[in-house]
């Protein structure tokens, strides 16, 4: 761990930016110098992200199909990407779908696996979530067994099946490809939708159980793709506190309202609106209905999210930022984490003046640094 002061920088505090010293000891924010200095003229430095629901770390992991034996290399590529975005606390959503491939139970215990064998290799926090498709119900009495060897802390549900299209027997769109992506007969993988389509029946009484053990046990829940204020009333009173890229501003409503925490996608933010057509996450930020914007499936967007809706006006930098960081961190129960006050994990992204991450500090430990900066760090005094 570095004990050092950056001086000359701008720092985000709670309060706004302020030009001024921060200082770093036993990997925690110092309350006072530590005698080291390094000059960050011309840098701001900003609480590290933290993203608090991310799966662009499935094209390390398979960049092809069976090209990835070594999971732990992926691991290791994943978190340099995360790193050089200013990443310093990361979830890992990894599925286990109905889709298969890389969704499926065997390649999901492989992630979970190696997150658990590179813990002491890597700088990043990086936290497992489990990601469950509420239909595959033959799993549903093995899964509290495997959640605590995988020691996930954090569940989340979705229902990805095309009800619509199986109710009427038709095929869904893109079936043949999605079957031999996850190396199934066409025909045999249409007939395991209809017989999951069949039981649904059987789901919510099923999930009423889950959720009470796996709350008995401390993990933490959340909801995904909610569309009304009727699915997410029934999240809420299985103990989902979480509500995971709302689709509708009727679920985000409710979330909201029950005290639940909102979870946005930040591609959805850049981008001006969801790329399904669902509800805009600029819209509901504006309205009050976001607690945390995460990276879906793009690492850099949290970034970039923070620092458009600070240009755009919508809303101050302290409070931008506070959606990848402060925000994040009160939905993960996380509070020694998200502000850069003396005290809290010295987990630091600092931005040049083109607002391109220069360096990430991940609990009083580099885990990027790019360009001039380095330069500033070797000629420390």
């Amino acid at each position: 761990m570095i004990e050092i002061d950056l001086t000359g920088a701008e720092v985000l505090l709670p309060s706004g930016l302020e030009i001024t010293a921060l200082s770093i000891a036993d990997g925690r924010v110092a309350d006072a110098p530590v005698g080291r200095a390094v000059d960050l003229t011309g840098y701001r430095i900003l609480p590290g992200i933290i993203d608090v629901h991310g799966d662009g770390f499935e094209r390390h992991m398979a960049p092809r199909r069976g090209a990835m034996k070594q999971m732990n290399e992926g691991i290791a590529a994943a978190e340099a990407e995360i790193a050089a975005n200013g990443i310093t606390t990361a979830v890992l959503a990894q599925f286990v779908s109905w889709e298969g491939g890389l969704r499926d139970l065997h390649f999901a215990d492989q992630v979970f696996s190696a997150l658990i064998a590179t813990r002491c290799d890597v700088v990043t926090d990086l936290r497992p979530q489990l990601r469950f498709e509420t239909h595959m119900l033959d799993l549903y009495e093995l899964l509290p067994e495997r959640i605590a060897d995988w020691d996930v802390a954090y569940v989340v549900f979705n229902d990805h099946l095309p009800h619509d299209r199986l109710a009427e027997g038709r095929k869904p769109a893109r079936l043949t490809g999605q079957a031999l992506k996850a190396g199934r007969n066409p025909d045999l993988h249409f007939q395991m939708l209809l017989d999951m389509h069949a039981r649904r029946h059987e789901v919510p009484a099923a999930l009423d159980d889950l959720c009470a053990q796996m709350n008995a046990a401390g993990v933490q829940l959340g909801s995904h793709d909610d569309t009304s204020a009727d699915e997410r009333a029934k999240w809420h009173a299985r103990g989902a506190h979480v509500a995971e890229f709302p689709e509708t501003l009727e679920a985000a409503e409710a979330a909201h309202g029950a005290g639940d925490l909102v979870v946005l996608g930040s591609p959805n933010v850049v981008r001006g609106g969801s790329h399904k057509g669902n509800v805009s996450a600029l819209d509901l930020i504006a309205m009050g209905l976001c607690d945390a914007i995460a990276s879906d499936y793009h690492y850099p967007s949290p970034r970039r999210a923070a620092l458009m809706l600070a240009k755009s006006g919508l809303m101050g930098l302290e409070d931008a930022w506070s959606l990848v960081s402060s925000g994040p961190a009160a939905v993960l129960g996380l509070t020694d984490r998200g502000s850069l006050e003396p005290g809290k994990r010295a987990d630091l992204v600092i931005l040049d003046d083109h607002d391109r991450v220069a360096a990430t500090i991940s609990g009083g430990r580099v885990s990027y640094m790019a360009g001039d900066i380095a330069q500033r760090f070797v000629t420390a005094a």
